[in-house]
């Protein structure tokens, strides 16, 4: 297990270097265009989904928050995650574009808990990493691991830059396959159940 360990942390840091660097070059007009709109297959795979939790990107992560107009355009409620504790715990947040957001723990925002947190139908996820195979490498706390055990319902999609697909994407007993991953050119798409 140690060995794994080590595996998915070079792994991060390897997804990381690739990341900044596809960023730093990216056209600027291709960046801000980049994951604002919803494809079409991806629409109607949510088309059911009432509840659909974004993120708030962090430094070059893939800015999933740019969806969030046209989610609720198509009369979606959007959620973003409020971390709970350093234990791996995190609940969502109905959010507005507009509201304000409240600083949370790992320089993450959320919104004010206004009628507390909301059940998603769709979990929009971050990652480091990526393979074919529909793992994802993440940060390494195990939030999004949890929300997907907590919420085995959802649909489970990633969010990430093209440059950050691996190979192979060592997994846990405990990783659950994204069911999407979505990149600024690509819709990858595993076996619907």
């Amino acid at each position: 297990m140690n060995g794994e360990l080590s595996d998915k942390t070079s792994l991060r840091g390897i997804a990381r270097q690739r990341r900044s660097n596809f960023v730093a070059t990216l056209d600027p007009l291709a960046h801000r265009l980049a994951f604002k709109a919803v494809p079409s297959p991806l629409a109607r795979r949510i088309a059911d989904a009432q509840v659909v939790a974004l993120y708030m990107a962090v430094d070059d992560e893939a800015p999933a928050q740019r969806m969030a107009a046209q989610l609720q355009a198509l009369g979606k409620t959007v959620a973003l995650p409020r971390v709970l504790d350093r234990l791996g715990s995190m609940d969502f947040l109905a959010w507005q574009p507009e509201d304000q957001l409240v600083p949370g723990l790992f320089r993450t925002s959320h919104p004010e808990p206004g009628v507390g947190p909301v059940t998603p139908d769709v979990i929009i996820a971050p990652l480091v990493g990526f393979d074919r195979a529909m793992n994802r490498l993440g940060q390494g706390g195990g939030y999004y691991d949890r929300a997907f055990a907590r919420f085995p319902d959802a649909l489970r999609v990633g969010i990430a830059w093209s440059a950050q697909e691996i190979d192979a994407v060592p997994a846990d007993p405990w990783d659950l396959p994204l069911d999407i991953i979505m990149t600024e050119v690509e819709l990858i798409e595993g076996p619907e159940l």
